[in-house]
């Protein structure tokens, strides 16, 4: 499978750049991977195509205000840093990204703040754009990551090309987000309202939650045409003993297992048995999943519309079958379905 296969031209007018005011009633294509059949629905009409018992699998993980904007000593210069993830709780040392990369060395000091309160030398230069930082705080850890996020900003995908608003703190975080640690929005959550989690609880559906700290590996160009040698940045996974449960018991029970996002799928295809049962996981995860592939756990997915080129495409066409996915792309974009993170929603059944 060659990376060329998932290029198509986007109108950059589809990209949607704020969600739907209520996050349920984004559009929603239903593809049959069965039939071939296609159809257009809202996305609270999901609840038609489940019954009791079936399974939900959401990631729980909650983004963080990751972009920061400082000042570099002497020269005042603007660099923008994105905290990766916290290293050292004790020292305050930090894995991040810099931009522009050629003027952040070791040894360099970082302002930020209207009155320089928070300041960070770089001690350590990790890739040709990543550096660890060390924050230097007086006061306890719980009141330095308070400072530390009122100083960042949600950290919007560069995709959507605007200015990031007050409402993007709850916009692009789902509802149910409680494990701190992404810095991207597991996506394909966000068209779940409360309303929608009740009435799906109604039908007695049941809920699992586990937890992936998305990265932006989501969005680093593959710069191979040959998939195989492409790889995907780790990202920190927990599938907790009750979790695995709940969809081990609707394996048994023949009922369907709903991977909320290509998050989720990865998550359950990296700590699957070869039993076709879920274990509990608690670790890391690089798992690349493209055509052709075949998925032992989820027997249904929700996705949202992803950029060409993207490895979110390459998992959600490895779940529904490349062609199937690569013509219901084609229609989306006739339909003028809205693509990104504050899109509109696919569901593979």
């Amino acid at each position: 499978m060659k990376l060329s296969k998932f290029k198509f031209d986007l109108p950059s007018e589809l990209i949607a750049l704020h969600p739907e005011r209520n996050r349920d009633e984004s559009r929603m294509m239903v593809i049959n991977r069965t039939t071939g059949d296609i159809e257009h629905r809202v996305f609270k009409d999901i609840l038609e195509y489940f019954s009791e018992k079936d399974v939900f699998v959401f990631n729980n993980t909650k983004v963080f205000p990751a972009r920061l904007y400082g000042n570099k000593e002497k020269t005042g210069a603007r660099i923008e840093v994105f905290l990766l993830r916290e290293l050292n709780e004790e020292l305050r040392l930090w894995d991040v990204l810099v931009d522009p990369a050629r003027k952040i060395r070791i040894g360099n000091k970082l302002y930020f703040g209207e009155d320089d309160s928070m300041v960070a030398e770089v001690i350590d230069n990790t890739t040709s754009r990543g550096r660890t930082l060390r924050f230097l705080y007086d006061g306890n850890h719980d009141d330095f990551k308070k400072a530390l996020y009122a100083l960042g900003e949600t950290p919007l995908p560069r995709y959507i090309d605007r200015p990031v608003e007050p409402e993007d703190e709850n916009w692009y975080q789902n509802i149910f987000a409680s494990e701190e640690g992404a810095v991207v929005a597991p996506a394909a959550g966000l068209h779940f309202s409360r309303e929608l989690l009740k009435r799906l609880e109604i039908k007695d559906c049941r809920f699992a939650f586990l937890t992936v700290h998305s990265g932006l590996g989501n969005f680093r160009d593959i710069d191979v045409e040959d998939l195989t040698k492409h790889k995907m940045d780790s990202e920190q996974m927990n599938i907790t003993k009750g979790v695995a449960d709940i969809v081990n018991t609707g394996i048994d029970d023949h009922r369907h297992v709903c991977g909320v996002g290509t998050s989720v799928m990865r998550a359950m295809e990296t700590a699957v048995s070869t039993d076709g049962h879920l274990k509990e996981f608690e670790g890391w995860t690089n798992k690349f999943i493209f055509p052709p592939y075949e998925f032992k756990v989820a027997t249904r997915m929700v996705t949202n519309f992803h950029m060409p080129l993207s490895t979110m495409l390459m998992m959600t066409a490895s779940f529904g079958g490349y062609d199937l996915i690569m013509r219901a792309y084609k229609e989306a974009i006739q339909q003028k379905y809205r693509f990104g993170a504050y899109g509109d929603a696919m569901l593979i059944i």
